[in-house]
C-alpha cells in the first residue's frame, strides 16, 4: 500500500480506523488523486491507499473533518466509496476487510435507501464481473455505440453525423469534465481528465466533432483496459485466498466433526484426510503422507512429512490420513501472512516509482504549458493561422497525458511482486524488489541458511562420566532452547532414551552459550572459545577439538567449574547451495559466509561450498562486516535464527529462509518460503527482470511521446493518432508489465546439486 506523511494533526487514540472499498480506484494515477485530496483534509492520519485491491485506509478525526466529507470528494473525483464494516475479534470467522459483505440487507422492510448517508455501505463489484457490466463498461459500449451511429448516419446525411460525433463526444467528456473540475477543487488542477477533457472539447469548438469523438472513446477504452488489467493482478491474490479449505475435521476424542476452518483455535487437533487441503498451519501428531505443498511455497514435487514436521494451510495432503495441532488461526497462517505481504506491499515504493511520481506533477503542468504556447504563439507572433496551430496543441495536449508514464513502475513492481509469491519468494515492497538486484554482495549465515539446519550429534567424547552421563547434562541445559544444535543434542538423548533433568534459571547467550542450574550447579553448553574464558581446556582437549572441526563439524563443551564432556554436531549443506552460489557467481554477485561458528568448520563447509567465510562472528561482528560492505556497494544478508535479525535489519537487503524465527521474518526485507538457497538467486534475476521491464517501459512510453509530439508538429499526424498513442502505450506498458506474472525463475533441473559429504564420527 501506499503509505505518505501527512500535514495534519496527528491521530488522537479515539480516531476512527476506516476502510473503505473505492470502486474505479484501479490504476496508479487515481491512487494519486485519491491521496492528494485526502491530504487537504484536516484530522487525518495513517493513510494507506492500494489500486490492486482498490481500497483506502486511513484513521480519521471526526471532529475535524466527517466521513461524509470524504465519501463526497470521492464521488466528485468519480469513484464510488463503499464502508467496509470492521470485524469483530470477538466472532470467530469474522469477515475481513478484504472480503467484507454488506452490513445490511438492501431489500429488507424498512431499509433506508438513502445513498449518499455517511457510513453506508455497498458491496463491492463482485470479482469475475464481465468488462460491459461496470460503469467504465457500460461508457465505453455506449460512447462507442454513439460513434457508429453517427457514422452510420454520415451516409444518409452529413449534417446528421456532425450531430452524433458531438452527442457522442459530450456523453464521453461529461464524467472526465466533472472528474477534472473536482480534481481541480481538491488541489490537482493538472489532472489527467483535465488534459483529456479539454482536447475534446476545444476539438468540437473548431468543428473537429468526429475527431472529438474518437478521442474520448479510445480514452475510455484505454481507463476500461487499465482497470482489467488491475482486475488480474488482484485476481492472483483472491486465488490465493481462496487456498485454505472453508471447513475442517475438529477431532474430538475418536470421533471428527466438520467446523469453519476460521473458527479453529491454536492447540486444537484437526483430521486431513487423503486428497484434502490442511485447514491451519500445524505440526503432524499422527501418521505420513507426502505433501503438495506447490499452492503454497511453489515446491513442485511432494514433500513426504511425518510426525514433527510443520505444515501449512492450503498444502495438499496426497495419501496418509494426518491428525495435525493447529500451530496458527487463520489470521496468522501461511496464507494470511504472504497475503497480508503482497497487499503491503505496494506501500515502499520502488525509488524509480518515487522518482516518476515527482516527475509527474511537474511533467502535465509542462505539457499543458507547452500545449498552449504551441497553440497562441506562432498566431500572435509570427501571422500564423490560428486553426492549424490550436489543432496542434490540442494533439500535444493528448501526447502528453502521462498515463503509461505513471502507471509502467507501479504496474511493473506489482506483477513482479505477485510472480514472486506464487513462487514463494515474498518481497515486502517495490524499494526491497528494486534493491536486490543492485547488490554487490551476498553474505550467508551457515546454520539453517546454507545448511539444512537439522544438525546431528555425530560423536560425544566424555571428560567426566560416561557418555549418557554428558549427553543427560548437554540435553538438560538446552531443554528450553530453539537453537539447531540444541535440537540436535535433545533429538540424540530422545533417540537414546535419555530425560532431560530438571533446571532453573535457563539463560541464552547468543553467539555464546547456554546456561541453566541443574541440581544447584550452574552448568554451561558453549562454544569452545567461550568455555575457554571460563574453564581451563589443556592442550589435548584443544587438539581434540582442533581435530573435529577440521572435519567439517560443530563442538560444544559441557561444563560447570571444569570441562565434562565434548559434543561434535554435523549439519550438511542444503543440496542446492553450491548450484545456488554458482549461480549468483555468474551473475556477477559475491558471496560470503558469515557465522558464529568456529574458524574450522566454517572453512571446511566454505571449502565444500566454494565461497569465502568469516567465522567465529558474534552478532555484533556480522553488524561491523555488514556496515563495511555497504560501503563498498549493495550487501544482502541471509539468515533464519533471532541472531541474525540485527544483521538483517543492518544489511540493504535482508532475506530470511522461510523455516526461520519470526524475528527474522519480520526483521527482513525479503523470505523465502521454500527454503532453497537457489532462492536468493531467484530473487536477484526476479529483480534484474522487474527493473529491465521498468526501464523498457518508461523509455517506451517517453519515445512514443517524443516520436507523436515531433510528427504532430509537422503535421503528419491528426487528434486521433495522438490519443492512440497515449492509449496504445498504456496498453502496450500494462501488457508488458503482466509478462512478469509469466516469470518462471530458475528451472528445477538446471542446478545439479552438489555431493554430500559423508557422515563423520569422533
Amino acid at each position: 500500500m501506499y503509505t505518505f506523511p501527512m500535514t495534519a494533526s496527528p491521530p488522537h487514540t479515539d480516531d476512527l480506523p476506516l476502510t473503505y472499498f473505492v470502486d474505479g480506484m484501479d490504476c496508479a494515477s487515481c491512487v494519486q488523486k485519491v491521496e492528494r485530496m485526502i491530504a487537504t483534509l484536516p484530522g487525518t492520519a495513517e493513510v494507506k491507499t492500494s489500486f490492486s485491491k482498490q481500497t483506502l485506509t486511513l484513521a480519521l478525526d471526526e471532529t475535524q473533518t466527517p466521513r461524509a466529507t470524504i465519501e463526497r470528494n470521492l464521488k466528485l473525483l468519480g469513484y464510488t466509496p463503499s464502508l467496509i464494516p470492521a470485524p469483530s475479534p470477538a466472532v470467530p470467522g469474522a469477515v475481513t476487510p478484504s472480503r467484507a459483505a454488506p452490513d445490511h440487507d438492501h431489500s429488507a422492510p424498512g431499509h433506508d435507501h438513502d445513498h449518499d448517508a455517511p457510513g453506508h455501505t455497498h458491496e463491492p463489484v463482485p470479482a469475475g464481473t464481465p468488462w460491459y457490466r461496470t460503469g467504465q463498461g457500460k461508457l465505453v459500449v455506449t460512447s462507442g455505440l454513439l460513434l457508429a451511429l453517427a457514422w452510420l448516419f454520415g451516409f444518409i446525411e452529413p449534417q446528421w453525423s456532425v450531430y452524433g460525433y458531438v452527442a457522442a463526444t459530450l456523453l464521453g467528456v461529461w464524467p472526465l469534465a466533472r472528474k477534472a473540475y473536482a480534481s481541480a477543487r481538491l488541489g490537482d488542477p493538472f489532472s489527467i481528465n483535465t488534459l483529456v477533457s479539454i482536447a475534446a472539447i476545444g476539438a468540437v469548438l473548431i468543428g473537429e466533432a468526429a475527431e472529438g469523438a474518437v478521442v474520448v472513446f479510445f480514452f475510455a477504452i484505454g481507463e476500461l483496459l487499465e482497470g482489467v488489467a488491475a482486475g488480474r493482478a488482484r485476481a492472483g491474490i483472491q486465488a490465493l485466498a481462496a487456498l485454505a479449505p472453508k471447513t475442517a475435521l475438529l477431532l474430538e476424542g475418536t470421533q471428527t466433526r466438520e467446523v469453519p476452518a476460521d473458527a479453529l483455535q491454536v492447540g486444537q487437533t484437526v483430521q486431513v484426510n487423503p486428497g484434502a487441503r490442511l485447514p491451519a498451519d500445524g505440526t503432524i501428531l499422527t501418521g505420513t503422507s507426502n505433501l503438495d505443498d506447490s499452492p503454497v511455497t511453489g515446491e513442485s514435487v511432494p514433500v513426504v512429512k511425518t510426525v514433527g514436521d510443520s505444515v501449512f494451510a492450503g498444502s495438499i495432503n496426497t495419501d496418509g490420513v494426518l491428525t495435525v495441532r493447529v500451530d496458527k488461526g487463520a489470521s496468522d497462517n501461511t496464507i494470511a501472512r504472504i497475503i497480508h505481504l503482497v497487499e503491503e506491499a505496494e506501500g515502499s515504493k520502488a525509488p524509480t516509482a518515487r522518482f516518476i511520481d515527482r516527475f509527474s506533477r511537474y511533467y502535465t503542468p509542462g505539457v499543458v504549458a507547452v500545449a498552449a504556447l504551441v497553440a497562441v504563439v506562432p498566431p500572435l507572433l509570427f501571422g500564423a493561422e490560428w486553426y492549424p496551430w490550436i489543432y496542434k496543441g490540442i494533439s500535444l495536449l493528448l501526447i502528453g497525458c502521462p498515463c503509461a508514464l505513471v502507471l509502467s513502475v507501479p504496474a511493473s513492481i506489482t506483477s513482479g511482486i505477485s510472480a514472486g509469491a506464487r513462487r514463494g519468494l515474498l518481497i515486502k515492497g517495490g524499494a526491497a524488489l528494486e534493491s536486490i538486484g543492485n547488490v554487490k554482495t551476498v553474505a550467508f549465515d551457515k546454520t539453517g541458511t546454507l545448511t539444512a539446519g537439522k544438525p546431528r550429534v555425530t560423536g560425544i567424547v566424555p571428560l567426566q562420566g560416561s557418555e549418557m552421563d554428558v549427553l543427560q547434562l548437554a540435553a538438560s541445559v538446552e531443554s528450553g532452547s530453539s537453537h539447531p544444535l540444541a535440537k540436535a543434542i535433545l533429538n540424540e538423548a530422545k533417540t537414546r532414551g535419555i530425560t532431560p533433568l530438571s533446571i532453573t534459571d535457563a539463560q541464552a547467550l547468543p553467539g555464546k552459550a547456554v546456561t541453566a542450574t541443574v541440581n544447584g550447579q550452574t552448568v554451561h553448553v558453549s562454544s569452545p572459545r567461550y568455555a575457554q574464558t571460563l574453564v581451563t581446556l589443556d592442550e589435548t582437549l584443544q587438539a581434540q577439538i582442533a581435530a573435529l572441526e577440521n572435519e567439517g563439524r560443530t563442538v560444544v563443551v559441557l561444563h560447570d567449574t571444569r570441562a565434562l564432556g565434548l559434543i561434535a554436531i554435523r549439519d550438511e549443506p542444503r543440496p542446492d547451495a553450491r548450484a545456488a552460489l554458482a549461480q549468483l557467481q555468474r551473475l556477477g554477485v559475491n558471496t560470503l559466509m558469515l557465522t558464529g561458528d568456529n574458524a574450522r568448520t566454517g572453512q571446511a563447509i566454505g571449502r565444500d561450498l566454494g565461497l569465502d567465510v568469516q567465522a567465529d562472528l558474534l552478532p555484533e561482528d556480522k553488524l561491523k562486516i555488514i556496515a563495511g560492505l555497504k560501503a563498498q556497494g549493495g550487501i544482502a544478508m541471509v539468515g533464519d535464527g533471532i541472531n541474525d535479525a540485527p544483521a538483517l535489519a543492518q544489511s540493504d537487503v535482508g532475506i530470511a529462509m522461510g523455516g526461520g524465527t519470526d524475528v527474522a521474518l519480520e526483521t527482513a526485507d525479503a523470505a523465502l518460503l521454500r527454503e532453497r538457497v537457489m532462492g536468493v538467486a531467484d530473487l536477484v534475476a526476479l529483480s534484474r527482470a522487474t527493473m529491465g521491464n521498468i526501464k523498457a517501459n518508461i523509455a517506451f512510453a517517453l519515445g512514443l511521446k517524443a516520436i507523436f509530439l515531433v510528427t504532430t508538429l509537422l503535421g503528419y499526424t491528426d487528434l486521433w493518432m495522438a490519443i492512440l498513442a497515449d492509449t496504445g502505450a498504456t496498453v502496450l506498458v500494462t501488457a508488458n508489465a503482466l509478462r512478469l506474472l509469466r516469470w518462471k525463475g530458475t528451472p528445477e533441473g538446471q542446478a545439479a546439486p552438489p555431493a554430500v559429504a559423508a557422515p563423520l564420527r569422533a
